[in-house]
C-alpha cells in the first residue's frame, strides 16, 4: 500500500486489501484459538492438582465458548469454492399442495431469516408473492454477508415436511415439499453475456409491503430470459430502475449457475462419477409427527431438535454437508 503505484487501479487495489484482510482474519482467529486451547490446558493442570468449584465453572464456560469458535473456524476452512465468500441469492418455491405447501414455504423462509440473523447477515427481500390463504407462493432473498453463499449452498434442493396439517379439519398427516435454490451474487468481474433481444421485461405493481407508493406505481420488474425460460422478479426497491438492476443481477447468477451445472454434468459423464445431489432432488426431511426428526439425506446428519432447526440452527447440517462434500472429493 505504500507503493506509489498501488492506487493506480482502485478496483485491483481494493481486491488486494480485501484478500489481505481475509488472510489476516484467518491467521488472527487461528492464533486466538491456539491461545485459548493453551489456557484450557493450563486450567486442566491446575484442576488436577486441586479442586476449585469456581475455577471448574470458569473452565466449563471457556471450553464451551472455544468449542463453538473452533467449529465456526473449521466451517470457514471448508469454504474453498471460487464464490463461497459471496452474498447469496436464495429462492423458495412451494410444491403442489396448495395452502399446506405454501405454509411450509413460509416456515422455511422464517428458518433462513433466523439463521441469517444468527450470523449477523443482512436479509433483503427482492421478491415476495403471498399465498392465497396462508404462506407464500414464492420468495427471493438477498442474504448479504461474508461466506453467505458458501454456507447456504448446502440448502439447494427439495425440502420435505411431514406433519398433521393445521389446515385439515380431519387432522390427517400430510407430506409437503418446497424447493430451495441458492446462487452466489456475482460482481462485475464475472462476465455473463446477455443479449437484450433475448429478454422480455414486464413491469407491474408490487404485491409486497411498502406502503402506498409501492402499490400505486408499476415499480416492480419481471424479466424473462426467452432462450432458457428463466424468470426473475424484483419489487423491493421504490425505483423501477433499481428493481431492473436487481432482477438483472439475479438473472446473471441463474445463467452462471446453469452453465456451471452443465459443465459439472459433462465432467461427471467423462469421469464416470455420480453428481452431487442438487436442484430437483430431495435433500432433507423434517418430521413433526408421529415423532420429531430432521435428517439430511446426503450427509446422514440428523437431529430430534426440530424446533431448534426451525429457529435457524442450521450450522450442524451445513458443517456435515461440507464434510460430506470433502469426503466425495477425497474418497481416500
Amino acid at each position: 500500500m505504500t507503493d506509489p503505484n498501488f492506487w493506480n487501479d482502485n478496483e485491483t487495489a481494493q481486491k488486494v486489501i480485501n484478500e489481505n484482510n481475509d488472510l489476516k482474519a484467518k491467521r488472527d482467529t487461528y492464533v486466538h484459538l491456539k491461545e485459548q486451547l493453551e489456557n484450557l490446558q493450563t486450567t486442566i493442570e491446575l484442576l488436577s492438582e486441586d479442586t476449585d468449584d469456581e475455577l471448574q465453572s470458569e473452565f466449563e464456560l471457556d471450553y464451551a465458548a472455544t468449542q463453538k469458535e473452533l467449529q465456526e473456524y473449521r466451517l470457514t476452512q471448508l469454504l474453498d469454492g471460487p464464490y463461497d465468500d459471496k452474498n447469496a441469492i436464495l429462492e423458495i418455491h412451494p410444491g403442489a399442495g396448495g395452502t399446506e405447501a405454501q405454509d411450509w414455504g413460509a416456515m422455511l423462509l422464517r428458518m433462513y431469516v433466523r439463521w441469517a440473523e444468527r450470523h449477523g447477515f443482512v436479509v433483503e427481500t427482492a421478491n415476495y408473492e403471498a399465498g392465497e390463504e396462508a404462506g407464500i407462493k414464492s420468495v427471493s432473498l438477498l442474504i448479504k454477508g461474508r461466506n453467505a453463499y458458501g454456507m447456504l449452498r448446502s440448502e439447494k434442493g427439495v425440502h420435505r415436511l411431514v406433519r398433521i396439517s393445521p389446515f385439515d379439519a380431519a387432522k390427517r398427516r400430510h407430506t409437503s415439499f418446497a424447493s430451495v435454490d441458492v446462487m452466489p451474487e456475482l460482481d462485475d468481474s464475472v462476465q455473463i453475456d446477455i443479449d437484450p433481444s433475448d429478454l422480455r421485461v414486464d413491469t407491474f405493481r408490487s404485491s409486497g409491503a411498502g406502503g402506498q407508493h409501492i402499490n400505486k406505481t408499476e415499480s416492480a420488474v419481471r424479466i424473462t430470459h426467452l432462450p432458457t425460460g428463466i424468470v426473475v422478479a424484483s419489487q423491493a426497491e421504490r425505483s423501477q430502475l433499481q428493481n431492473r438492476q436487481t432482477a438483472m443481477s439475479m438473472l446473471k447468477s441463474k445463467l452462471y449457475e446453469l452453465e456451471e451445472e452443465k459443465q459439472a454434468k459433462q465432467r461427471a459423464e467423462i469421469e464416470g462419477v455420480q453428481l452431487d445431489i442438487g436442484w430437483g432432488s430431495q435433500i432433507r426431511s423434517y418430521v413433526f409427527q408421529p415423532y420429531t426428526m430432521v435428517k439430511d439425506n446426503r450427509s446422514g446428519y440428523e437431529t430430534h431438535d426440530v424446533q431448534g432447526v426451525m429457529d435457524g440452527n442450521l450450522d450442524p447440517f451445513i458443517n456435515a454437508y461440507l464434510q460430506w462434500r470433502l469426503s466425495k472429493k477425497n474418497p481416500h
